[in-house]
């Protein structure tokens, strides 16, 4: 039996689709949109539609933008010398948060995967170990999450910039700024042993 008419069924399914959006949240959004007047509920298809014709990647570091470069490229006060290289675009906006970064960044748009059928040559590499032989650069750092795929796609891009004589570092891990030592699982701990420094 169906509840609702087939038009609104495909919005709930299209919000659906999105990740992290269960079918209540979906069926939510969807009523949100129905009650917005038709200027607003106009304008938010307008954005999504723009955004989905105006943004690509930065010809430089991959990262999203509009124009051919990014904000970050584009800037005279970037300390041109360092790269950070993320998985995701999210996590430049994380990085530049914190305001503690001033170099640039290189975006892979995803890590090395074989569960999940992704290879090196599925994400951004090639175009890192271009900008890197272009000259120029004295570090990376990777910036990859600490799980399998992100240890296992650092290690693989490291192997490769280690005879291009550049210096290839890694975020350090630990235990987080406000938690308990007991709570903290072995390997967080481990990390945070190794990676301890002179006060």
């Amino acid at each position: 039996m169906e509840f609702f008419p087939s038009s609104l069924d495909n919005l709930i399914d299209c919000f659906a689709r999105l990740p992290g959006i269960g079918r209540k949240t979906a069926q939510r959004l969807a009523f949100f949109v129905l009650r917005l007047p038709k200027e607003e509920a106009a304008a938010f298809a307008n954005a999504i539609l723009e955004a989905r014709e105006s943004v690509r990647y930065c010809n430089i570091c991959q990262n999203l933008t509009d124009g051919d470069i990014c904000s970050v490229c584009a800037s005279r006060k970037r300390d041109g010398s360092v790269i950070c290289v993320v998985a995701d675009p999210k996590d430049v906006a994380a990085i530049e948060r914190a305001r503690d970064f001033n170099g640039l960044y290189h975006v892979l748009h995803g890590v090395i995967s074989p569960m999940n059928r992704v290879g090196p040559d599925d994400i951004k590499v090639k175009e890192l170990l271009a900008r890197v032989n272009r000259g120029g650069i004295a570090e990376v750092i990777m910036a990859t999450n600490p799980d399998t795929e992100g240890e296992a796609t650092a290690m693989y891009i490291s192997r490769l910039l280690k005879p291009l004589g550049v210096k290839v570092t890694r975020l350090a891990y630990g235990i987080p700024v406000g938690s308990n030592l007991e709570y903290a699982d072995e390997a967080t701990l481990f990390r945070a042993l190794e990676g301890r420094r002179e006060m």
